[in-house]
Formats: C-alpha cells, sequence, structure tokens
C-alpha cells in the first residue's frame, strides 16, 4: 500500500473508529434496555399469574362449600338458627375459636357454627339418651338420684366431647407437621442460599414437603398467598405461627421479621434455626429412648414374670405331682 495515501488517511482514522465505537455503545445500550424492559414485563406477567393461582387456591374452600348443593346450606341454616335461639352467636364470633378451629383444620367459614352446635346439642341429646336408659332398662330400680347422677355425667360428656375431640385432631396436625418440619426447614435454607427470595422458596417447600405432611404444605401456601396479597408481611407471618401453634414455627417467623426489620442475612439465620431444630430433634428422640425401661416395667411384670415363673417351675410342680 503506498505510504503516501496511508499519510493521507490518518487523520480520518480515529473518528471512524471512535464513531464505530460510539454506535457499538448506543446498540447496545438499546439492547440492553430492551432486554431489560422484555425481562420486566415476563416478570410481571409471571407475578400476575401467581396472583391468579394463589386467589384460586384461596377461593377453593367457598367453591367447594357452594358445589355441595342446597342441602348442606339448608344444615348450616338450621344449625345457624338453633344457635340463635340459644342466644351463642358471641361463641361463633370468638377469635380464640376461629384459631382453634384452624388450628385443627377447619378454616370453613361455617366451622365455628357447626361446632357451637354440637356444644350445645351433644350435652341435651346424651342427658336424654342417659334418661331413657334408666328409665327403660332400670325400671325396677329406678332411683331419681342415680338417674340425676347418670344424666349429669352424660350431659358434661356431651358437652366436652367436641373439646376433646378438636384437642385430640390439633395434637395429631400438630405432630405430624412438626415430623415435616426440620425437613422443610433445611429445604428452605437451600432455597434461599441458591438466590431464591422468601416467597419463592415457600413456594418451593409447599410443593416439596406435601407427600411427607399435607397439613404443613397447606399452611405454607396460605402463607404465600398471604405474602401476595397483604400489606404488611410481618402480619402474614404472624397468622401463620398463630394457625401451627407451633413454638419452632413461631421462631422461624420471628427469625424472619428481625431479618427484614435489621437487613441481617436471611441464609444465616435459617441455617441456625436448622441446625437447633435438628440438635431439638436429636435430644427428643434421646429422651425418649431413656424413657423407655421405666415405661417396659409393668408390661414385664404383669406379662413375662408369670409366663418365666411357669416356664422355671411347671416341671417341678408336675414332678411332684408323680411322686405323690
Amino acid at each position: 500500500m503506498n505510504p503516501d495515501l496511508i499519510l493521507t488517511l490518518t487523520p480520518f482514522i480515529a473518528p471512524l473508529l471512535a464513531g464505530f465505537a460510539v454506535g457499538g455503545a448506543l446498540y447496545a445500550l438499546i439492547g440492553m434496555k430492551s432486554s431489560e424492559a422484555s425481562s420486566l414485563t415476563e416478570r410481571l406477567e409471571a407475578v400476575r399469574r401467581r396472583r391468579e393461582s394463589l386467589r384460586g387456591l384461596h377461593r377453593m374452600d367457598s367453591v367447594a362449600g357452594r358445589q355441595q348443593g342446597p342441602t348442606a346450606d339448608k344444615k348450616i341454616r338450621a344449625m345457624r338458627n338453633t344457635v340463635e335461639k340459644f342466644r351463642l352467636q358471641e361463641m361463633i364470633n370468638d377469635t380464640g375459636l376461629r384459631q382453634k378451629l384452624a388450628r385443627a383444620g377447619f378454616r370453613n367459614r361455617n366451622a365455628a357454627i357447626v361446632y357451637v352446635f354440637f356444644c350445645a346439642m351433644l350435652p341435651i341429646v346424651a342427658a336424654s339418651m342417659a334418661l331413657v336408659y334408666m328409665w327403660m332398662f332400670r325400671a325396677g330400680d329406678f332411683d331419681l338420684f342415680r338417674t340425676s347422677a347418670a344424666m349429669l355425667v352424660a350431659a358434661a360428656a356431651g358437652y366436652y366431647a367436641p373439646t376433646v375431640f378438636l384437642s385430640n385432631l390439633t395434637q395429631k396436625r400438630q405432630k405430624e407437621m412438626l415430623r415435616a418440619y426440620p425437613d422443610a426447614l433445611d429445604l428452605m435454607v437451600i432455597c434461599v442460599e441458591s438466590g431464591m427470595s422468601i416467597e419463592k422458596a415457600f413456594h418451593k417447600v409447599m410443593h416439596e414437603i406435601s407427600p411427607q405432611s399435607k397439613a404443613l404444605s397447606e399452611e405454607i401456601g396460605l402463607l404465600t398467598a398471604e405474602l401476595s396479597f397483604l400489606g404488611d408481611r410481618g402480619l402474614a407471618y404472624e397468622n401463620f405461627a398463630n394457625r401451627t401453634g407451633l413454638q419452632p414455627v413461631k421462631a422461624l417467623m420471628g427469625a424472619l421479621v428481625q431479618a427484614e426489620k435489621y437487613g441481617t442475612p436471611v441464609g444465616q439465620a435459617l441455617r441456625v434455626l436448622s441446625e437447633e431444630s435438628r440438635a431439638e430433634r436429636m435430644s427428643f428422640a434421646e429422651r425418649k429412648a431413656a424413657a423407655l425401661p421405666a415405661k417396659l416395667t409393668v408390661p414385664m411384670i404383669v406379662f413375662f414374670l408369670p409366663v418365666l415363673f411357669i416356664v422355671i417351675i411347671g416341671p417341678a410342680i408336675l414332678q411332684v405331682r408323680d411322686l405323690m
């Protein structure tokens, strides 16, 4: 190439290269903005779809209640009328009662009506059955005092039967959730430390823990829905802790509230809670194992020792009988 031509074009090379550089930068910036806009649009669309699915889950109970037909509505209306005749509307609106029903898994709006109805009617039914039994089968030696005592005992049993049933169901449900809680917490630690948000982590845990504990999966699903709908995240955490009634869950929710309030790392707090949960689970298993000898004492005395005595003394008794 001619050196004179190169010297002639040299003053134009630098501006030309600068123009190419500015054009490339502008093109990259425009492409980045467009990709950010498309990514933002995709995220907003994903959030909208997620909220629609959560809204559908939130309304499943009401839809299922409507699908039961007019027969169920008539029964509920009859129960409500009976409760209103006994002037027990305050019990239906009691927040503590609704919380107890929610811990047992009854989140339907009519659960309080059914519970109060049985609390009001079972004592009357039980006392009437006791009176009929004493009147028909004990007619020969009918005694007013014994009949009154039997009616009082039956009425008390009918009154406390719904409470005992609800308490047993709550304890069974809490034991199921408590068995699956350490695994759910470990999975949540993995999700959070991998970069997932709290909502996405709870959503993942809800699906993965469902085969192990359906109750815990349902509660986490409600928590995910409340985190999307409620403006106060702390209120959603508090509702979740109150619905489960478990102390480890309350500690977890408190750690999440403090992490959001003070900006502390969520993954570190969850890992500490996970280690404590595993240690507490192992300690509980060791306590149960240590209590086995004391619990086996009475069965051994009642069932094993008589058989042992028969095996040891039986042959001697037979030999003595043969000699006589």
